[in-house]
Formats: structure tokens, sequence, C-alpha cells
């Protein structure tokens, strides 16, 4: 793929249903936001545009934006100059609301059941391993909440090695 630099990260199996894990839609969103945050201020940016700087198919960032503009992350601007913004300053938008947004919840999949908490589990009051999974969930929250669009933002582009 082009450009693919962030690792997937995967709770639960490959058997398992959906869990969470950073795919191309959560990878190439982050990307078109922290482009969007680095012309924080400089008026509307087309999709052609940041799909050119970025390397990113243009049609699949049409239904990124989709997604990002529902979850008031993003603002569009029809015609001539048209294009997408920031709905909010850059040192406001968190990593975990971008992810959240394109990828849906952070939790381990072995403690949820088609996206929903496990309720009563009978292996919850004895489950030697539930900690592990809600530890790790809270961590990699806590990572993502962390990272702000402009920290982001304010990152060089390194070259693949």
């Amino acid at each position: 793929m082009p450009g693919s630099t962030i690792p997937t990260v995967v709770l639960g199996n490959q058997n398992a249903p959906a869990a969470f894990h950073v795919s191309t839609r959560g990878e190439y969103g982050m990307r078109l936001m922290v482009d969007l945050a680095r012309h924080w201020g400089d008026g509307s940016i087309s999709l052609h545009a940041i799909a050119t700087s970025e390397d990113l198919p243009e049609a699949y960032l049409e239904q990124l934006v989709a997604a990002l503009r529902k979850a008031g992350l993003v603002t569009g601007k029809r015609g001539a100059g048209g294009g997408y913004t920031l709905a909010r300053d850059p040192v406001s938008i968190t990593a975990g609301d971008i992810v959240r947004a394109l990828e849906g919840p952070i939790e381990p999949q072995v403690c949820t059941a088609e996206g929903d908490p496990v309720v009563n589990c009978v292996r919850e009051q004895d489950c030697g391993t539930r900690e592990v999974w809600l530890r790790l969930q809270s961590s990699i929250a806590t990572a993502l909440d962390g990272m702000t669009l402009a920290d982001l933002a304010r990152t060089k582009h390194h070259a693949p090695a």
C-alpha cells in the first residue's frame, strides 16, 4: 500500500469477531487529519491536494472525510476554493478522536461481544487475563488521547529506511 507506515495493532485473533485494530482506514484518516492540521489557518484544502501530497487514493479519502464530518472533526466547503478544514483547533483534536471516528471504540475484543461489553460473563469473577486486556485497552486509549493533532503536525516526515 502506498506510504503504509503504521503497524496494525490487534486485540483478539483472526478467527474472532472484529477487534480494535488500526486499518488503512485509521492510518489514511490520521494522515489526512495531520495534513489538515499542518494547513490550519490557511483555508480549505482539497482532497485532491491531500491525496497528492500524502500519496493516498482520493476516492478513499472521500469516504473517510464523510465519517470525520459526521464525528464533527472536519468541515467542508463546496465550490471554487472549496475543500476541507478541521472543525476545531488542532490542539483540541486527539489521535483518539480520529481513531474512534474511523475505527470505532477502543476496547479489548476478548471482553466484548459484537461491540458490547460482556455483562455477567461467567468468568469475570475468576478471570485471570481480563485485567491484561483492560490495562492494554487503557494504555492504548491513554496513548491515543495524549497525542493532539497539533503535536503530530509538528513532527517531521521521515523517509522510509
